[in-house]
């Protein structure tokens, strides 16, 4: 099973932010748009995982003892590489707590924490195929320099294990177990 750790965006947020992408969906449908339940953000990418490392995890995330993270929604980006498009989340001290404390608890079931420095986000949309795509090149000219939220905030009360499924019309994600935070 492949695994994730994540925070998920909630009920009452999640109406603001597909408001926002709507029209982009529309003007740009020869992207992958994700799903707007499926939305969140990403703390620790786990990958395939097998029984035994799942038993681990779970014990060890439930461990964490972290308060609620702030979740504060930024500017569009692009991962232009990868041919992600995604909005930007800043690294509170909160969220880098949790990210961190659940880094520290995956150690011990034998998962390396990423060299590369955390960057929070959360995907909206994904280029189709790994060549060019029309529709993502448009896109990112589209959203040049322009602001997604003026300040759109929430606080995490809890983050979740996500097992994660790729088909062809893309991944899809099944929330596995949830930890609360403080």
């Amino acid at each position: 099973m492949r695994l994730f750790t994540g925070i998920a965006i909630p009920d009452e947020t999640r109406p603001l932010v597909e408001a926002c992408v709507h029209p982009l969906q529309e003007e740009f449908p020869h992207l992958r748009w994700s799903l707007s339940e499926q939305w969140h953000v990403t703390l620790q990418f786990l990958g395939e995982t097998d029984e035994a490392h799942y038993t681990c995890i779970v014990e060890q995330m439930r461990r964490v003892s972290a308060t609620a993270a702030e979740i504060e929604l930024l500017d569009p980006g692009f991962f232009a590489r990868a041919g992600a498009f995604f909005i930007a989340v800043r690294l509170t001290s909160s969220l880098l707590t949790l990210h961190d404390r659940t880094a520290e608890g995956l150690k011990i079931c034998g998962f390396e924490p990423e060299a590369r420095a955390y960057n929070p986000h959360i995907t909206l949309a994904r280029r189709k195929g790994r060549s060019e795509s029309p529709d993502f090149v448009k896109l990112q000219k589209r959203m040049r320099g322009q602001l997604a939220f003026e300040s759109l905030t929430f606080a995490a009360k809890e983050f979740l294990l996500y097992q994660s499924t790729t088909g062809p019309a893309g991944a899809r994600y099944e929330v596995r177990e949830r930890f609360p935070l403080m």
